[in-house]
């Protein structure tokens, strides 16, 4: 996978403190990219001024823009004085989310930034953050950003699902060690990969009297100890640095992850969306909100974002 040439930062208009922009100044630096500072803007209240003509109203709504792009310029401006190449595009838009995938369609982005906000669980299983959206939608890399430091001889940590037959899981796979090689050339970091299988079903164990379930969790964790062993080995990774658990992938990576103190971690993302995602949910959005570090969400080369029409 080539190196990303131009970065897509979201600014968070919320805060002042930009951990996105200063991530993806840290993320250019390494790798020479050019950076555009993204913020989507909506104002109900400028749509319900009857009052004024559809003119009046777009003069408003440019006004607040440039505004904006003001605030924005002063934000990159100490980047922009050491050299670094800073675009800026603001958006007048009511959909967040929709704004920023539609913006990679057009520009065809490389990678997307952006700083994560703790989710309530509840609130989160009703109102799709705007990060999950991104996540199931946005043809690119996503990389969601936390408050953990990049030190370099740090670890990268890429959730791998060694032991599915499935083609794109296989590719999937690939293409997250791949991309985690650069990130951690970048770093000076080692990666490792966690594989979480799942526990003897508990149905199956009543059920069927005959069923042996310690022979069964074994048979399932020899089966994933030797996939994610020939896929470490396809890549050239130690097994001393693989981690094959028994366990959720929600709960498992996270605990690695701990472990390690990693700075980062790659996880897929099949892009689920509608009545499936509400009810299913994806990986990764369950694991995002227990980790502590940046994640690098990727979706399969062959993806499609259900907003490229």
């Amino acid at each position: 996978m080539s190196k990303p040439q131009h970065i897509m930062v979201v600014i968070d208009p919320t805060t002042e403190q930009q951990k996105a922009l200063n991530r993806a100044v840290e993320y250019a630096r390494y790798q020479d990219c050019s950076l555009t500072a993204f913020l989507s803007i909506y104002d109900f209240s400028y749509e319900m001024t009857t009052m004024l003509s559809g003119e009046e109203r777009e003069s408003m709504r440019q006004a607040v823009i440039k505004d904006r792009e003001l605030w924005i310029s002063e934000l990159v401006a100490p980047y922009r004085d050491k050299g670094l190449v800073i675009d800026i595009h603001v958006e007048w838009h009511n959909r967040p989310f929709e704004a920023i995938v539609k913006a990679v369609l057009d520009e065809g982005y490389d990678m997307v930034v952006k700083g994560t906000h703790d989710h309530d669980v509840l609130k989160s299983m009703i109102f799709t953050p705007t990060d999950w959206h991104i996540l199931r939608k946005c043809p690119c890399p996503v990389l969601l950003v936390k408050d953990h430091d990049w030190p370099e001889g740090g670890n990268v940590l890429v959730a791998v699902n060694a032991g599915s037959e499935q083609d794109y899981h296989k590719s999937l796979n690939s293409r997250l060690i791949n991309k985690a090689k650069a990130v951690a050339g970048m770093l000076s970091a080692d990666i490792h990969l966690v594989n979480a299988y799942p526990g003897t079903p508990v149905n199956i164990a009543i059920e069927i009297p005959e069923f042996n379930p310690d022979e069964y969790n074994s048979t399932m964790k020899r089966h994933h100890l030797d996939a994610v062993k020939e896929l470490a080995a396809q890549h050239g990774i130690g097994d001393n640095h693989t981690h094959v658990l028994e366990g959720m992938p929600e709960d498992v990576i996270p605990k690695v992850a701990r472990e390690l103190d990693a700075e980062m971690v790659l996880i897929g993302t099949i892009g689920r969306t509608g009545f499936s995602a509400a009810i299913i949910g994806n990986t990764a959005e369950h694991v995002i909100d227990r980790l502590d570090c940046d994640v690098l969400a990727l979706k399969p080369e062959d993806f499609v974002s259900p907003l490229d029409k």
